[in-house]
Order: C-alpha cells, then sequence, then structure tokens
C-alpha cells in the first residue's frame, strides 16, 4: 500500500502563509493516485479541504478555502503540496494528505485508501 509522509505544519500568525508537503513512498506510481487535503480540529470530525486529479488538470476546494488554499502536485517527485495562504485561526487543524486510485467522490475521506500522518498547524490570532 502506498505510504504518504506530510509534513509543514507549524505556528503562524493570522495572514500568514504555510506550505504543507506530502510525499508518496518510492516503488509506486503516483500518477495513478488522486491527492486530496483533509483537516481535522480537536473534537470534530474530518473535513475535506482540497482535492487534485491524478494529471493534476482539476481541483476541487471547500468553500472555505478556495481562495487561499491552492493543492498542487509534481508526479516525477511523488509529491503533492498544500500553499495556504492569509491563513485564519479557523483553519488551525491537523491536516493529512490521502491519496486513491479510484475514487467517485474526491470530498468523501471514505474513499481514500492511504493517508499521511498528519501535521499540526496553528494559526495564532
Amino acid at each position: 500500500q502506498l505510504q504518504l509522509v506530510d509534513s509543514g505544519g507549524g505556528l503562524v500568525q493570522a495572514g500568514g502563509s504555510l506550505r504543507l508537503s506530502c510525499v508518496a513512498s518510492v516503488g509506486y506510481i503516483f500518477l495513478n493516485y488522486a491527492v486530496a487535503w483533509f483537516r481535522q480540529v480537536a473534537g470534530k470530525e474530518l473535513g475535506f479541504v482540497t482535492a487534485i486529479t491524478r494529471k493534476g488538470r482539476t481541483t476541487y476546494a471547500s468553500d472555505s478555502v478556495e481562495t487561499r488554499f491552492t493543492i498542487s502536485r509534481d508526479n516525477a517527485k511523488n509529491t503533492a503540496y498544500l500553499q495556504m495562504n492569509r491563513l485564519i485561526p479557523e483553519d488551525t487543524a491537523v491536516y493529512y494528505c490521502a491519496a486513491a486510485t479510484i475514487v467517485d467522490d474526491l470530498t468523501r475521506d471514505d474513499e481514500y485508501e492511504s493517508w499521511g500522518q498528519g501535521t499540526q498547524v496553528t494559526v495564532s490570532s
């Protein structure tokens, strides 16, 4: 099964930026996987953030982030990214990258078979 390692989280002031990375294990064809980012606020359910199709031609984002966050991928490097700009305290959460070979609804977390370990993002006011 594809292994994912996400990183890049940290503490940032409101209005600042962070870039998360999601590196997939070698030996797998990253191009075969759609990739998404989800986040979980303490005590709440996992929530969809954004997703990108296999070749990176199409992206989807939740309403709360679509003007501030950008997902991208470099299939040659087996890596996906989440660029987060104009961060607000409500973005504070653990962020997880996820990958799936076959997915009908990119926004559903139960469609993804591989997950990163999560990276904490904290936005101070």
